[in-house]
């Protein structure tokens, strides 16, 4: 059987409502998506990785940071996220689509690439792996699933979100959601960046874990345990629901 290409496609933009410009903001050294496509490129098997953002002045740098760490780049609409990501992977193909947002540089490329499996093995419209902390997870889409949610989607916060048509309709598309063995001691942890109060916990995080290569998502737990005091730092924080139409985007 032949194997099927796959694209991960990063959305990210520098209009984040809560943390404006957050995706740029320097972790360790490196903006805060550059770790992200880093680790992104460690997902196995994966054959292409796209950067994708609104077009529009403000987002350039973002583009020029594309061109320099030598992944593909797309520009499209700011607010209709589903047609820059559904857009994106026409242009630049693949029969499956792993989407991760750019405000997530604690992402993990072993799960990613479980989750990517899993896809293929269950030949998958949409799988995602349960259990992990909020930020370290991707989503790995049918090329056709995405195609048929860009066309028939209807409500605001499902063009903002990309997914939500798929998963609101499992009567329409096979929607595979796997174990990950993962056992997190800390309920309710925050991984993503979408405050200030996120962006210094991901800041002594990587302070104390990076050196230079990709650190696990075992690593951030047992840091955590020997120092549970930096868990207060975002604990207060509630994630937005997804039917909100002030999402981030990263």
């Amino acid at each position: 059987m032949k194997e099927p290409r796959v694209t991960a496609i990063l959305q990210a933009r520098m209009q984040s409502t809560r943390l404006p410009g957050k995706v740029l903001k320097p972790l360790a050294g490196k903006p805060l998506i550059a770790h992200v496509i880093n680790r992104t490129r460690q997902v196995t098997p994966l054959h292409r990785v796209v950067l994708a953002v609104p077009d529009d002045t403000e987002n350039h740098p973002l583009l020029a940071l594309a061109d320099t760490m030598g992944i593909e780049s797309f520009a499209g609409s700011n607010q209709d996220v589903l047609a820059r990501f559904y857009l994106a992977a026409e242009k630049f193909g693949g029969d499956y689509i792993m989407r991760i947002t750019g405000d997530n540089p604690f992402t993990d490329p072993a799960y990613a690439g479980k989750t990517l499996r899993t896809a293929i093995e269950h030949n998958a419209h949409r799988s995602t792996l349960e259990g992990l902390p909020l930020g370290t997870a991707v989503e790995v889409i049918s090329f056709d699933a995405l195609q048929q949610a860009y066309h028939e989607s209807s409500q605001p916060y499902h063009r903002e979100h990309v997914t939500p048509y798929i998963k609101e309709h499992p009567e329409k598309f096979t929607i595979v959601h796997t174990p990950s063995g993962f056992q997190s001691p800390f309920p309710g942890l925050r991984l993503t960046v979408d405050t200030p109060e996120d962006f210094a916990l991901a800041a002594v995080l990587y302070e104390n874990l990076y050196d230079g290569n990709i650190f696990s998502l075992e690593s951030v737990i047992t840091f955590l345990q020997k120092n549970p005091a930096y868990l207060d730092i975002n604990s207060g924080i509630t994630q937005r629901p997804m039917t909100s139409w002030e999402g981030d985007d990263a």
